[in-house]
């Protein structure tokens, strides 16, 4: 490991570095518990209940209903919500807590999956599944705030790529088990929607995850591998965690370049899903697409991971590395081969139910390669930013702030997707405005990676982290000597 590119005051960089506790970590179960990959891995399993099965269903598109409509209004409710409440739920998170604040969030998704349930036994049903989309919005706020925070904190410096493709497989795992479920449950039945056993067991694993957060620690209980810990004790008020939140942008504004980047992660997910998948396929085509794509999505999140942890080289080459792959990608997926066969059909030209391309079909394979393609961007989009997130702070409580703008504006991109398809917005146009933000986004990234990049974070950076619980800003070595006296 890099000895830049640790925790707090690992460096050896000065005064830091003598000053900063390094803690023997816990031994037996106690330390295996409390290892900061099993605590990641424990919030990979609380998302593999949750976010991951919401995964595996809007994969199918439309929710799995035949009819896209209500599926894209839904989403389009749930990423409005999604994007007000996000913004502000880091001071949420840092208020109640990750623990409550990844449970209150779970409870979302089996109120989703509930609805479409219900629309399956109740065709009218469609206003409550649009309302449970909304509210789930609410929901995913809470639970992805609290996630990106524990998740981009508890590595070091040099880990945080692998600790990203460690949640993330595991993440991506409930996508890839619930595609599998819909796809056994479905495959003798390739036309009409599907069935009300697969969302019985998406119901019973979503009630799962809601009392998986309980399992992990507090963060100030957990200790990195080389020794730091965490975070410190700050329990302000909200008025000084909603001042907080306007002090992480004033100090540090060029987090504000990279919304271009967060808003086309979700964005895409409109095309891919209901303009591809599923309108183009039947019901065992779309959810033999969705199991290959999620189960990418583990492949390319783990690679992306390893070569921005490349610690050989410096953060801000990494950086730059990680670019030129999406950016290739973008123009050779989403761009030329996607273009390929999008312009092969229309909303108009697309045949009955019973006609749609089935995996036995000529011309599927290819079809599926590309969407395999697709999951493998995916994941290294998403893998890449937080990485970038990531390399700018170490502090929970920043990153905190930095994963609700992530969630918000990303899920305004989402929202506007889904708004834009299901006012039945021609293909084309869909894709090539994909297009266009990828490529956009890539582009605003730049000046950050140049500029803002560097190979270690020091406390005198971490403004959040030194303020006091009144808001006031702490000298370093006041904070210092506050982690240093943490049992």
């Amino acid at each position: 490991m890099s000895e830049v590119e640790k925790g707090y005051g690992s460096s050896d960089s000065g005064s830091e570095s003598a000053a900063v506790e390094v803690y023997e970590r816990p031994k037996g179960f106690r330390g295996f518990h409390g290892h900061p990959i099993t605590q990641v891995a424990l919030l990979g399993f609380v998302c593999f209940m949750g976010p991951g099965l919401f995964n595996a269903l809007t994969g199918l598109g439309g929710g799995g209903q035949t009819d896209q409509s209500t599926g894209a209004k839904a989403n389009a409710a749930l990423y409005a919500t999604f994007a007000g409440l996000a913004f502000f739920a880091g001071s949420i998170n840092n208020k109640l807590g990750p623990r409550l604040t990844l449970q209150l969030g779970s409870c979302g998704y089996s109120l989703y999956v509930g609805s479409f349930l219900a629309l399956n036994i109740h065709p009218h049903a469609n206003g409550f599944a649009i309302a449970a989309g909304a509210i789930l919005g609410l929901c995913a706020a809470l639970l992805w705030t609290a996630q990106g925070s524990l998740m981009m904190s508890y590595p070091t410096e040099a880990q945080k790529g692998t600790y990203v493709s460690i949640f993330w497989g595991i993440f991506n795992l409930g996508g890839v088990v619930g595609a599998a479920v819909a796809l056994g449950t479905n495959w003798d039945a390739p036309a009409g929607n599907v069935t009300n056993s697969t969302y019985i067991g998406f119901l019973v694993l979503t009630l799962i995850g809601v009392c998986l957060p309980m399992l992990l620690l507090d963060p100030k209980n957990v200790v990195r591998t080389d020794g730091t810990k965490v975070a410190t004790q700050r329990h302000p008020g909200w008025a000084v965690e909603i001042k907080s939140l306007y002090i992480a942008i004033k100090t540090d504004p060029m987090v504000i370049l990279l919304f271009p980047l967060f808003f086309s992660s979700n964005f895409f997910y409109t095309w891919q899903f209901n303009d591809f998948n599923g309108s183009f396929f039947n019901k065992r085509g779309r959810a033999l697409n969705n199991l290959v794509y999620w189960t990418s999505q583990i492949l390319g999140s783990y690679v992306m991971g390893q070569l921005l942890d490349l610690t050989k080289y410096s953060r801000r080459f990494r950086a730059f590395l990680g670019w030129g792959i999406l950016f290739t990608m973008a123009m050779a997926i989403q761009g030329g081969w996607g273009y390929h066969y999008q312009k092969q059909y229309t909303r108009e030209s697309l045949p009955p139910a019973a006609d749609l391309m089935d995996p036995l079909d000529s011309g599927y394979a290819g079809r599926i390669i590309f969407y395999i393609f697709c999951g493998l961007l995916d994941s290294m989009w998403q893998t890449t930013a937080y990485w970038l997130m990531g390399a700018m702070s170490n502090d929970p409580a920043k990153l905190a702030y930095f994963a609700g703008f992530y969630k918000s504006i990303q899920s305004a991109g989402g929202a506007i997707g889904w708004a834009v398809d299901s006012a039945e917005v021609p293909f084309m146009n869909i894709f090539a405005a994909t297009w266009g933000v990828l490529i956009f986004g890539l582009v605003t990234a730049l000046p950050v990676m140049h500029l803002r990049i560097k190979n270690t974070t020091t406390l005198e950076e971490e403004t959040i982290a030194r303020q006091d619980v009144d808001g006031h800003l702490r000298d370093t070595e006041e904070v210092l000597a506050e982690i240093k006296a943490r049992p």
